[in-house]
């Protein structure tokens, strides 16, 4: 059964396709059956252009688990360079609203 889960939002950053990078545009983040991963159901991140060929495009797909992990190695890294632009060089950092956890 299919789920239905995708989140999709633009990006600004860069991929890498075999020796050559590409501007990415939008990243795609689904909860589905695993179509590559020897899994189950998995967390699919799939971050294209779609202004560029079909080959540009950089697809991971993840345990549940394994998401959670990944979300939380973001958020720890992201509070540090929050901390790094607003301390070290002088720049306010973003407002942030309280979220429960």
């Amino acid at each position: 059964m299919c789920t239905s889960i995708i989140e999709s939002v633009p990006v600004e950053g860069m991929a890498k396709r075999g020796d050559a990078w590409f501007p990415l545009a939008q990243a795609v983040v689904a909860y589905d059956h695993a179509r590559h991963a020897p899994l189950g159901d998995v967390i699919t991140l799939d971050f294209i252009n779609p202004r560029l060929d079909a080959g540009a495009r950089a697809a991971i797909e993840l345990t549940l688990e394994t998401a959670k992990d990944l979300r939380a190695a973001l958020d720890r890294a992201i509070r540090a360079a929050e901390f790094e632009e607003a301390e070290v060089r002088g720049k306010p950092a973003a407002p942030r609203l309280a979220r429960a956890a």
